[in-house]
C-alpha cells in the first residue's frame, strides 16, 4: 500500500521505524522487517543508528531502489551551509548517494531563522536531486504556517505524534489544508506505556481490546489498521521477530466506521513526547558526529 506525496513520489504507507533501537540491534531488526515485507525505513541522524540502518539494507540483499529510506536532520545541524552538511553525514553513514525523505526532525521556535534556512537547504537538495522529498516533524500548525510564509516548497511530510490517546485532529487537518501528508510516530502508542501519567496504554485500551477480539487481531494490528484507514503513514518500531512480522500483517482486514469513529473518541489531548515550543538548542543540542 503506497501513498502518493504532493510531488508525485510515492511512500510506503507503513514503515519500520528505529527510534531507541540500540545499534546492535538495529541492523538485525531492519534486515528483519524487509524480509518481512516492510519497504519503508525511519531513521534520523539524532538516534545515532543511521550507520547501521545502511547495513541492515545492504544485508537485506533488496536492490536499493526497492527501500524508501526516510531520516532527520537534528537542530544542531541547522543553518544553510550546515544542513547541506548534514545530509552528507547521513548519506555516508547510510551508504546511500540519494535520500528518499528528508525532514528537519524539530521546529526551534527560538531560533526560527535557522530553521528557515534549514529547510532552504533541503529545498537545495531537492532541487539538485540529492533527495526526492523533504519535510518536516514535530512542527504545529502555527511554524508549519510561518514556514510555509518563507519558503517556496510545501513538505511533502510532517511526522508528528499520533496515536489513540493524542490524535491531534487540528494538527492533521492544517497537514491535510496544506497538501502535507501526516506520518504518526509511536503510531501505536508506544509512548503511553513509558509515559503514561498512571494512566493504563493503549495497549490495555477495553475498546481497542474488544474491537482486536472482534477481527481476531492484536490491539497494535487494530491501531496500525485505524491510522491506513485514516490515510495516514505509520512507522511502528520492535526489535523482536514476531512483533516486527504482526506489525505488518494489517492489510487484510478492515475497521467498520463505526470501529474507526471509536478509536477517534479515545482523544486525551494529552502529549507525550516534547512540546515542540519547548525545542531550544541550549537544552536539546547534541552533537552529530561525522561518521
Amino acid at each position: 500500500m503506497n501513498l502518493t506525496l504532493n510531488n508525485g513520489v510515492e511512500m510506503p504507507a507503513l514503515g519500520f521505524g528505529v527510534y531507541q533501537n540500540p545499534p546492535e540491534e538495529t541492523a538485525d531488526s531492519v534486515a528483519e522487517a524487509l524480509q518481512v515485507g516492510y519497504r519503508l525505513i525511519d531513521t534520523a541522524a539524532a538516534y545515532f543508528n543511521e550507520r547501521e540502518v545502511g547495513e541492515g539494507i545492504r544485508r537485506s540483499g533488496l536492490d536499493r531502489s526497492e527501500v524508501f529510506v526516510e531520516t532527520k536532520v537534528w537542530i544542531s545541524d541547522y543553518g544553510y551551509d550546515q544542513t547541506l552538511h548534514a545530509f552528507d553525514k547521513s548519506a555516508g553513514k547510510l551508504g546511500v548517494e540519494r535520500i528518499d525523505l528528508l525532514l528537519l526532525h524539530q521546529p526551534v521556535p527560538s531560533r526560527f531563522d535557522l530553521t528557515v534556512e534549514a529547510y532552504r537547504a533541503l529545498e537545495t537538495l531537492l532541487d539538485d536531486g540529492r533527495v526526492r522529498a523533504v519535510g518536516v516533524s514535530n512542527f504545529t500548525p502555527e511554524t508549519l504556517a510561518d514556514l510555509l510564509e518563507r519558503t517556496d516548497i510545501v513538505p511533502a511530510v510532517n511526522q508528528i505524534e499520533v496515536h489513540p490517546y493524542f490524535t491531534q485532529p487540528v494538527a492533521r487537518r492544517a497537514n491535510t489544508d496544506q497538501g502535507v501528508l501526516t506520518q504518526a510516530w509511536s503510531p501505536i502508542g508506544g509512548i503511553t506505556s513509558y509515559r503514561g501519567h498512571g494512566e493504563r496504554s493503549t495497549f490495555d485500551d477495553p475498546l481497542i481490546r474488544e474491537i482486536a477480539a472482534a477481527h481476531e487481531r492484536t490491539p497494535a494490528q487494530v491501531m496500525l489498521r485505524w491510522h491506513l484507514q485514516e490515510g495516514r503513514s505509520a512507522i511502528p518500531k520492535s526489535v523482536r521477530a514476531e512483533r516486527i512480522a504482526a506489525n505488518f500483517d494489517v492489510f487484510d482486514f478492515e475497521l467498520t466506521t463505526d470501529q474507526l469513529t471509536a478509536i477517534d473518541a479515545l482523544d486525551t489531548g494529552v502529549r507525550r513526547g516534547p512540546d515542540p515550543g519547548s525545542i531550544t538548542p541550549e537544552a536539546f543540542g547534541r552533537d552529530i558526529p561525522e561518521a
